[in-house]
């Protein structure tokens, strides 16, 4: 069965609206394109290497408008070679055009497309889309989350988490990485059950025989 691989970008306060661009989202943010000047040679080497093994994209509306407005004239540079070589899975509640060559809509029942996907693909990458993202997380219809958090605090924007957050339990994967700029990529996978509590006072926190 194939995973389900979220690919975010955040600031210390977890902002993750716009990090490209301007364009991404216009409507009114005044910082799109914070990202920008924090990318250095070994993050972007890292974010690079962090598509390997893709063969699917799953992506949101907004963010599938926005691809598919740019990376069909890229033919230069792996990322361009990708994005373009593999299906792209447009989660929409509309019926939109999809020009982008390999593009489906999925249907209206987002797990039961999931799941299609799991059985069609090894490593599906979502790539920005923060509304599917939330609802992913929500649903927790996702096996690994790449976290790249960025030494800045905006105060405005778009949250990773929302307040319809469930809680969850994630393992880290590997130890954190940090770039020459400040940058920290956390690479997390779902794991089962829910946050447990304890008392610091407790001989054992709480943690138990297991923990």
């Amino acid at each position: 069965m194939g995973l389900i691989h979220i690919e975010l970008f955040a600031t210390l306060d977890l902002v993750g609206q716009a990090p490209g661009g301007p364009d991404e989202d216009p409507a009114g943010f005044p910082f799109g394109g914070w990202q920008a000047p924090l990318v250095d040679e070994a993050t972007g080497a890292r974010i690079l290497a962090a598509y390997e093994g893709t063969d699917a994209l799953l992506l949101g509306r907004r963010t599938y408008d926005i691809f598919a407005a740019y990376w069909p004239h890229q033919k230069d540079g792996p990322i361009a070679e990708l994005f373009n070589r593999v299906p792209k899975y447009v989660a929409s509640r509309g019926t939109p055009a999809l020009p982008w060559a390999g593009s489906t809509r999925l249907g209206p029942d987002l797990a039961a497309a999931v799941r299609g996907l799991r059985d069609r693909h090894e490593h599906i990458k979502v790539v920005g889309s923060l509304d599917l993202v939330q609802t992913l997380l929500r649903e927790k219809l996702f096996d690994r989350l790449d976290l790249w958090v960025h030494p800045i605090v905006l105060g405005v924007g778009k949250k990773v988490f929302d307040g319809g957050a469930v809680p969850t339990n994630l393992t880290l994967l590997e130890p954190p990485v940090a770039g020459p700029r400040g940058t920290v990529y956390l690479r997390y996978a779902l794991a089962d059950g829910t946050p447990r509590t304890g008392d610091m006072g407790a001989p054992d926190r709480g943690l138990g025989q297991d923990g």
